[in-house]
Formats: structure tokens, sequence, C-alpha cells
């Protein structure tokens, strides 16, 4: 069974950074699609950044250009983001969902895109 578990959240000072990981198990990680999306309180889950399984091709929200980066590794099945320079608003419940169709530009961020989704790591950037 597609089993995604998501860790590397924490407590971080704003300008500090984190990176989280996607652990993939029951499935081959780079048969699917790989997307990070974020849910701050009161507001609604959005995608951050998205890798692509055909052609390793990435996306990310405006937000999130300059400062993350999402990578794959697919000797330790796990997908990463980067953060740096984090900021108080990036301070959220990040969660991994994973789809097997590609994605294109439109609907990577698209909620209802992704087959299969972790349970998510509290960030929050806070001094």
């Amino acid at each position: 069974q597609v089993q995604l578990v998501e860790s590397g959240g924490g407590l971080v000072q704003p300008g500090g950074s984190l990176r989280l990981s996607c652990a993939g198990s029951g499935f081959t990680l780079d048969d699917y699609v790989i997307a990070w999306f974020r849910q701050a309180p009161g507001k609604e889950r959005e995608g951050v950044s998205c890798i692509r399984n055909k052609d390793g091709s990435t996306y990310y929200a405006d937000s999130a250009k300059g400062r993350f980066t999402i990578s794959r590794d697919n000797a330790k099945n796990t997908v990463y983001l980067q953060m740096n320079d984090l900021k108080p608003e990036d301070t959220a419940v990040y969660y991994c969902a994973a789809d097997s169709l590609t994605k294109s530009p439109v609907s990577w961020s698209r909620l209802s895109e992704y087959e299969y989704w972790g349970q998510g790591t509290l960030v929050t950037v806070s001094s």
C-alpha cells in the first residue's frame, strides 16, 4: 500500500532554514509526481512546490521562488523541500502528496489532482 511520511518540521527563527523530507513506501517514488502543500491557520491549503517524475522539472509558488528548493533522491525513495530564509508567514502544516499522472504548470497546485497524501509536519517560524 502507498504511504507518505513527512518529517523535518519544527520551530525555527525568521531567516533560518529547514529541510523537509517526504519518504515513500509501498511504491516507487520515481513513478510519481510529488508535491508539497501547506496550510496555515485559517487559510486554505496551497501548493508550495512540485517535482515531476518524467523529466524532473519543478514548479514553485511565487512565495517559494528563490527561497525553497525541491529535490528527489530516488535511492532513498524520498523527496526533499529545502526551505531557506524562512519567514513567519511560512508557518503552516506542510503536506506531501503523490500522483501517478503528469501535472502541468496549471494543474500541479490543485489538491484534487493528488491521490495520496501524508499526515503533515508542522513548521513554525517565530522569534
